[in-house]
């Protein structure tokens, strides 16, 4: 037997054979230890072969081995074969055929030579059977017999290991020990497990801990914790890694999820969440029916939480049964016998609720049962109506019409659903009978205008009557929506002092405004003078946009005995839709005042008129404008005509009545007008008209308009 080899590749493959021959993993097809082979033969069981030709012929090779995943570029070299009938001259030529033959391996068929010309996977097909004839080369007839070989590819780890079952899914009951075992995990490597440890593979857990351990060779994944509780965390995902060449560096690894989920164990007790229960029932339910419901509470699951109602002794039984719903758990406590109101009027059951399925390893945790108490109260079957709902809150506008529908109550007799119900409003809680409620169908209508400022909030007591004996009360809560019905006024009643030395520019009264109304964004309002005066030369206001106004001097030097008073009209407009405003007059005295600005003594006592409007000042102005003129027309006629101008017939001023549609101070703006002067407008026309008869013989009186003191 002799073996080719060339540098690198060739010595690799020699060292294989070598090793193979060591392992007892002989050539097939002869005697690792003698290398021929004679003919053709059978197998001996030691594993040579007898001759089956008479002539002795002889094979020689070296064990063929193949690399895997060769990926040089020129062919790789398997090995040779050789004949000893080949003298080397030429005439016998080698001939290779089997698996694989001409498209994987090629001879040469001088030499004998055999190269591998593809890639090989040893985890495709990790043996190739190949047979070897020398024959004639001019003849082409076998010099040796047909023989069999096996060429084999030779393994390396280029195969992770994989998890052919994973993901897996995996329960353990709940407060298991430390060490209990949960699963056990398998990885299979696809590389030769008989050579080296490419196929050799070592378990470790990357997500879990502390919760769970596995063990490195076994796969067999335990808990790491004792009495772990499903009620506190009933799953856990845990990630294991299987890593091939014995966990060593340069191993390939692969993983897989293991979802461990608790099971429940019965370790809790049933617990009713209240100890006393109470429940009405209608002297007329039929029996059968439902009486109440009642249910423990047990954190367990499935048939852990299972449980067994029963009632305990008292004078209620044979009335009333009690059986567990096995949907819900609940017991369920139903009527046997018709129920008499003037016989009983209430029972108090006493009930049991217990587990069925107790585990003998969890008695330390309490008793596995519950008492609980539920009190019956039997109902005359002679009800009054009832209101479907029993406070109903309804919203009206401020400015809705008179029989304007705010809403409906409707009530109904649990006892008949036939008789009559008629409803009524309780007039002690509507005293002026704002609303109306039909009779018959409960509808509730205004019955006159609503003010929200007088009162906001209408609380009426309403009745459903079936009969005389037989009423229910309710209760409706109206609610008056706000519209802008009042204009601004001033906050108080101002008393403003004015010294005779105040500097220009300097502050003399900060003003504010009240309105009844209630805007749901908050009140806004503007200030200024009003139009005929917001030019004048003594005072300015300034509006703070805090809803205040400033009032300052535009300049110094006033003086008391020139003019003690002076009256400044503030118009002041709200932010309602639509606005409204309101003209108020602040009264300023003029005082004698000590270097530190303290009042010593002010002029006359100043009144303040409110409520006047821009409207009502511009109609004062006009009248005064129309007096002028008519004055001016008569002196103009008296000087065409030597005749005195008849007047009309006279007119008492105090006979004119102007109405200002303003809000505001109500009776207070009667004090915007100097009465005496209303009053001596009638000796004024009565003095002009005998001056004008007089020939001009004097000036009549001077007339003292009103207007505003500035």
């Amino acid at each position: 037997m002799s073996g080719c080899t060339c540098p690198g590749v060739r010595r690799a493959l020699a060292l294989l054979a070598l090793l193979g021959s060591l392992g007892g993993r002989g050539c097939w097809g002869s005697d690792p230890g003698s290398g021929e082979l004679e003919g053709q033969g059978s197998r001996h069981p030691r594993g040579s072969w007898e001759a089956a030709l008479r002539h002795k012929r002889s094979w020689v090779w070296n064990q063929f081995f193949v690399l895997e995943e060769y990926t040089g570029n020129e062919p790789l070299y398997v090995g040779k074969l050789h004949s000893d009938v080949d003298g080397g001259d030429g005439k016998v030529k080698y001939v290779l055929s089997g698996e694989g033959a001409a498209s994987i391996f090629t001879i040469d068929e001088n030499t004998g030579d055999i190269h591998a010309t593809k890639r090989l996977d040893r985890e495709a097909q990790a043996y190739y059977t190949l047979q070897a004839q020398a024959v004639d080369r001019v003849t082409n007839q076998p010099v040796e017999p047909r023989s069999e070989f096996v060429v084999k590819v030779q393994d390396i780890n280029d195969n992770e290991p994989k998890f052919l079952d994973g993901p897996y899914m995996a329960g353990v009951p709940e407060m298991s020990p430390l060490g209990t075992m949960v699963v056990q995990v398998a990885a299979t490597d696809a590389d030769d497990p008989t050579y080296g440890n490419s196929a050799r593979v070592i378990y470790s857990i990357i997500h879990g801990q502390p919760y769970f351990s596995v063990e490195p060779r076994t796969g067999i994944i335990r808990t790491a914790l004792p009495n772990m509780d499903r009620e506190t965390r009933d799953q856990y995902v845990l990630v294991i890694q299987a890593k091939d060449m014995v966990g060593q560096m340069g191993g390939l690894s692969g993983t897989t999820s293991v979802t461990v989920t608790l099971t429940d164990v019965n370790d809790n007790p049933p617990r009713f969440t209240h100890k006393n229960y109470q429940n009405t029932v209608l002297e007329s339910l039929p029996v059968h029916s439902v009486v109440a419901r009642v249910k423990a509470a047990d954190a367990d699951v499935g048939p852990n939480a299972e449980m067994d109602y029963r009632l305990m002794d008292g004078d209620y039984l044979g009335l009333f049964n009690i059986s567990t719903d096995e949907e819900t758990q609940e017991g369920v406590i139903v009527l046997l016998k018709p129920l008499d109101f003037e016989t009983k009027s209430s029972f108090s059951l006493r009930i049991e609720a217990t587990n069925r399925n107790i585990d003998s390893n969890f008695l330390s945790v309490g008793p596995f049962s519950d008492l609980a108490v539920v009190k019956l109260t039997v109902e005359d079957v002679n009800e009054p109506p009832v209101f479907s709902t029993p406070l109903l809150k309804m919203v009206v506008s401020e400015d809705a019409r008179m029989g304007t529908s705010i809403g409906r109550v409707s009530a109904h007799d649990p006892d008949s659903t036939n008789s009559g119900i008629r409803y009524s409003i309780d007039r002690n809680t509507d005293l002026e009978r704002f609303f109306n409620v039909d009779a018959l169908s409960g509808v509730i209508s205004t019955a006159k205008p609503l003010d929200r400022e007088a009162n906001s909030v209408h609380n009426l007591t309403l009745l459903a009557i079936e009969s005389r004996e037989y009423r229910r009360k309710g209760i409706a809560l109206i609610t008056v929506l706000d519209i802008n019905d009042n204009a601004p006024v001033f906050a108080i009643d101002y008393e403003t002092l004015l010294c005779e030395n105040a500097m220009p520019g300097q502050l003399i009264q900060t003003i504010s405004a009240v309105d009844k109304d209630e805007p749901p964004s908050g009140h806004r309002f503007y200030f200024s003078l009003a139009s005929p005066v917001a030019g004048n030369l003594n005072f300015t206001l300034r509006d703070n946009k805090d809803n205040t106004a400033s009032i300052l001097t535009k300049r110094g030097g006033f003086r008391r005995r020139e003019q003690p008073v002076y009256r400044l009209p503030v118009l002041i407009v709200d932010s309602g839709s639509p606005a409204l405003s309101s003209t108020n007059t602040l009264a300023l005295r003029v005082c004698d005042c000590d270097a530190d600005g303290v009042a010593m003594s002010c002029g006359a006592v100043a009144y303040t008129a409110t409520g006047l409007s821009t409207g009502a000042l511009l109609a004062i102005l006009g009248c005064i404008l129309t007096l002028l003129i008519m004055v001016l027309l008569i002196v103009t006629m008296r000087g065409r005509r030597k005749t005195p101008l008849i007047l009309e017939e006279e007119r008492d001023i105090r006979e004119n009545i102007v109405r200002y549609d303003d809000e505001g101070g109500g009776e207070e703006d009667t004090e915007a007008f100097d009465m005496v002067a209303l009053r001596n407008l009638n000796a004024m026309h009565a003095d002009l008209g005998a001056a004008l008869r007089g020939g001009g013989g004097g000036d009549p009186k001077a007339r003292r308009d009103v207007t505003p003191d500035t």
